[in-house]
């Protein structure tokens, strides 16, 4: 059964969704702490937390935010954006993020990722592999790099990451419907990763699509904004689905 992770974006302490990366597209919808407290008492236990802040400035911004989520309810807080340096990985585990993810540093400063998983664990690292025109994208999907998906894959799974956060950037934000078949093909060339879709969900039955092809977990965030799903109704699916 597919893994349902709702996410929170955040800029300037609030929280937002943005449109296939772009800053100038952007949606305010409120108070993150009050979307975290929602989430928890449907029953949902993950949380997929993004500083956007912190990917366009190259550095945590918003880690009052993330201390605040941590202590304010029980929710395990995977978080990303801004993780550059010792210090701002530092930042993200003493605000209470359970996981962290890792994108633009997988590919300018491999060696420092090896370091991490090294001293932290491959459990507690998500590699961002975040996807523009078959090429990874980094520094907020300012830039698009070099290297390509399933070769940047093989490097980080060759090293025992086993947790892989893929965004479709085109997909994301539209309600456009997801990348099936680009996950399809991630877990066809690596099926042991732990592979979580994110980017162009739009309702309940994309969810389920990306279940019956296999996908491990999902992250889904503009939906739940824009009143697409209904997240007690997905949550009841879910329970009904494990007990069936």
């Amino acid at each position: 059964m597919i893994e349902l992770i709702p996410a929170i974006d955040i800029i300037d302490g609030c929280c937002v969704r943005l449109t296939k990366g772009d800053y100038e597209q952007k949606s305010v919808y409120g108070d993150p702490l009050e979307m975290a407290h929602h989430f928890e008492q449907i029953g949902y236990r993950r949380l997929h937390v993004v500083d956007l802040d912190g990917a366009k400035s190259r550095h945590i911004v918003n880690d009052r935010v993330l201390s605040r989520l941590s202590s304010e309810t029980s929710l395990a807080i995977d978080f990303g954006g801004g993780i550059k340096t010792d210090d701002d990985i530092g930042k993200a585990f003493e605000a209470g993020a359970s996981m962290v993810t890792i994108g633009s540093v997988a590919v300018t400063n491999p060696e420092l990722l090896e370091r991490w998983l090294l001293k932290y664990g491959a459990e507690r690292i998500i590699l961002g592999a975040d996807v523009r025109n078959g090429r990874i994208s980094i520094n907020g999907w300012k830039e698009d790099s070099e290297q390509e998906l399933l070769p940047f894959l093989k490097h980080y799974v060759d090293m025992g990451i086993t947790n892989v956060l893929c965004t479709e950037i085109s997909k994301d934000g539209t309600l456009s419907g997801p990348a099936i078949k680009l996950y399809q093909n991630v877990m066809e060339t690596y099926p042991h990763l732990h592979l979580i879709a994110s980017g162009g969900v739009s309702s309940i039955d994309d969810i389920k699509a990306l279940d019956a092809a296999g996908i491990p977990a999902v992250v889904f965030g503009k939906a739940i904004y824009e009143g697409r799903i209904n997240l007690k109704e997905l949550w009841d699916w879910q329970n009904e689905s494990y007990r069936a």
